[in-house]
């Protein structure tokens, strides 16, 4: 469901689904690229040439430009054919702007490659009916044009595809214009119950078609999840009487999954859990010199005990693993690992394949930098040097983990590797293993970003976390829920390990809940680091990331307490992941609209979702008013285009906020007074009228 401004009102109805019937023919002379129906710019569709992407149950809008010459009408359907072989004919609907663009919303259920054309076609009974009740009431042309009518109604009760009571229906319209006046040719030229009949099997001519075109729909859990982040060591970890740490385990970890899946999360993130190297290995806040049992970053893999394809053993082996992938499912956790495609210097692969490294002048191996970050713990690798050899480990590495378990692969920085390989690698594990989840992590330029969703990555990280004035949000909102929808998934993460914004290290509470609160509704996945809950916002001097990093050391937190005492927000998030629970409209990426307030400070947005498609047999819409200013109360009006929920203006209707139990009468012009230290988000469900 396409993404909306209120300036463009209403929502678009899911079209019904029509009898098949043979697919026009298309008459262009040789050479011609035209359609007799001009049929221009299908979606959806991937710039870069790409197939488009939907998930299981996503809301897809279709749409194609498509007019003809003079003032007959036209339609147009979308034929469509799922991984079996099954075809269904779907009628769209032309919007009402000037653009000739026609649309329709279409629920996509079924996993795998489907296909799609777009049929354009003379609509014969749309343009006698037309033409028929503007001369009825001009008084011109009456015996003429029932005449019209009647033969074509009659053409079309002979059409033995037709229903006996539809055909019996056609009959008699026919009949009723033998001799018509002007005020029966009226009558049936205007008829509803004809015009609908033609809707489901019109009369077409003069008929144009698209190639087939490709798209392909993948597992749920590829758009719609809730993540949380966590360091398995820091779970279970025991400090010793002489200050060194004795590393959580998987099996410890194990512990800490009711405290995840309570909050209402379905994606367990792990950092990496293989080997960490010794040498250049870092100390705490990133410093070059270590103390006695600095854990080092689990981003500098491998050591004697292994690489990409070997656990810690600080953390445990392949049957300890196995049990907390076992455990994660009986808490309706998926576990996702970080593929980090990097080696330590002690990581056998530099040893058994230099080759696959930058070697420097001095003969010594290039090791990472970001500038103005240097990681002396990493070499990266090279993938031009024996490509391959590199490419073909790098598949092994993923399907071992594959075979464990593993469904959902976090990816630290592909924008550092070559897109082909991407392209390459996901092609050819999805194609052994339908189903299995890539996020990339690639904090780059938007291009970049985009070329690596259009090549294969299910997910990405997106400009969300430092996007958070009301004008930054609406651009940013606006562009992944319209302009790449078709191929892009945005993962609103609120922070990672690496990243703490300032809006975060000064809002205090107001601005974890305020985050928390957009990225929830905003968008079918999002995601949060342990210890968002217990507002960890104090940053390392000079950086975007918080002091004390549990990237280079162990973490103790006092969960239960930190609950028990008020102090956490895992309330929240509870509350939040069952709020996306309950409300099909927040499992859609497009169906977005913004609003107005009087405020700069104060976001106004909504999610619609068309009683069609919400398996309910109701309308689900929630309205989202939320106060980005984490230090001040803010009181203005809000202006709502209630159009969008077919409300129409100045009627009233009722909303309750799902945070507080509130219920108010409301209209589309609004008070509303949020006070970011006590309610700085309304998440409001518009209660249908009885």
């Amino acid at each position: 469901m396409a993404a909306r401004t209120a300036q463009e009102p209403a929502a678009l109805r899911s079209p019904a689904r029509i009898p098949l019937r043979p697919a026009a023919e298309t008459d262009s002379p040789e050479g011609v690229k035209a359609g007799r129906i001009p049929l221009f710019s299908p979606t959806p569709d991937v710039p870069q040439g790409y197939p488009p992407k939907a998930f299981a149950g996503e809301v897809v809008p279709f749409g194609v430009v498509s007019f003809r010459e003079g003032h007959d009408r036209i339609g147009v359907h979308v034929r469509l054919t799922d991984p079996s072989g099954g075809e269904s004919l779907h009628r769209l609907t032309a919007r009402q702007d000037g653009t000739d663009r026609w649309v329709a919303d279409i629920a996509l259920d079924v996993e795998g490659p489907w296909r799609y054309r777009f049929e354009g076609f003379a609509d014969d009974f749309a343009t006698w009916a037309h033409a028929a009740s503007v001369k009825a009431e001009a008084g011109v042309d009456i015996a003429v044009m029932s005449a019209l009518g009647a033969t074509l109604l009659t053409s079309a009760a002979a059409e033995k595809d037709r229903p006996a009571a539809e055909r019996t229906r056609l009959r008699a319209a026919a009949k009723r214009l033998k001799g018509a006046d002007a005020g029966e040719l009226t009558a049936v030229s205007t008829d509803p119950g004809l015009a609908a009949v033609f809707a489901d099997r019109p009369m077409a001519s003069l008929g144009s078609v698209t190639d087939w075109l490709e798209l392909t729909v993948e597992r749920a859990r590829a758009g719609v999840g809730s993540w949380y982040e966590f360091f398995p060591r820091s779970e279970g970890a025991v400090r010793r009487k002489d200050g060194t740490v004795k590393s959580g385990t998987f099996r410890s970890a194990i512990k800490r999954l009711p405290g995840v899946a309570g909050m209402g999360f379905d994606v367990l993130y792990l950092v990496p859990v293989h080997p960490i190297g010794e040498t250049n290995r870092k100390g705490r806040n990133n410093t070059l010199v270590t103390e006695p049992g600095d854990p080092g970053s689990p981003y500098a893999i491998g050591s004697a005990a292994g690489g990409h394809d070997a656990l810690h053993p600080e953390l445990g082996d392949e049957k300890d693993f196995a049990a907390l992938l076992r455990a994660a499912r009986k808490h309706g956790l998926e576990v996702a690992l970080d593929l980090a495609l990097q080696a330590s210097p002690d990581h056998p692969w530099v040893v058994e394949h230099p080759e696959w490294f930058t070697t420097l002048p001095d003969g010594t191996i290039a090791y990472a930098e970001n500038p103005p970050k240097k990681y002396q713990d990493i070499y990266p690798l090279n993938f031009d040097n024996d490509p391959e050899g590199i490419y073909a480990e790098m598949l092994r590495v993923v399907m071992h983990w594959v075979g464990l378990g593993v469904r959902i692969f976090r990816v630290d920085n592909p924008h550092t590797k070559p897109l082909q390989f991407w392209e390459w690698l996901i092609a050819r594990v999805n194609a052994v293993s339908p189903g299995v989840v890539f996020l990339a992590e690639a904090f780059t330029r938007p291009a970049v970003m985009r070329a690596l969703a259009a090549v294969g990555f299910q997910q990405s990280y997106s400009y969300f976390t430092w996007r958070n004035t009301k004008a930054e949000l609406e651009e940013f909102l606006t562009s992944v829920s319209q302009e790449t929808s078709d191929y892009m998934r945005p993962n609103l993460f609120v922070n990672t390990h690496d990243i703490l914004t300032e809006y975060l290290q000064y809002g205090g509470r107001a601005a974890y809940r305020i985050r928390a609160c957009i990225a929830a509704t905003a968008a079918p996945t999002w995601g949060v680091y342990a210890g968002y809950e217990l507002i960890e916002n104090v940053a390392r001097p000079g950086s975007e990331e918080n002091i004390d990093n549990e990237k280079y050391e162990f973490k103790f937190r006092d969960w239960d307490g930190a609950e028990q005492r008020g102090e956490s927000l895992a309330p929240l998030l509870r509350r939040l992941n069952a709020i996306r629970a309950q409300h099909p409209a927040l499992g859609q990426l497009r169906n977005i609209s913004f609003h107005w307030s009087d405020d700069d400070a104060v976001l106004v947005y909504s999610k619609h979702l068309d009683a069609a498609f919400t398996g309910t047999g109701r309308a689900d819409t929630l309205i989202v008013v939320a106060n980005l200013d984490p230090h001040s109360v803010r009181e203005t009006t809000v202006h709502l285009d209630t159009r969008i929920w077919g409300v129409q203006p100045g009627e009233g209707f009722e909303v309750e906020d799902l945070l507080t139990g509130a219920v108010w009468s409301w209209n589309d012009h609004n008070y509303v007074r949020l006070d970011a230290f006590a309610e700085p988000v309304h998440i409001l469900r518009v209660k249908e009228r009885s």
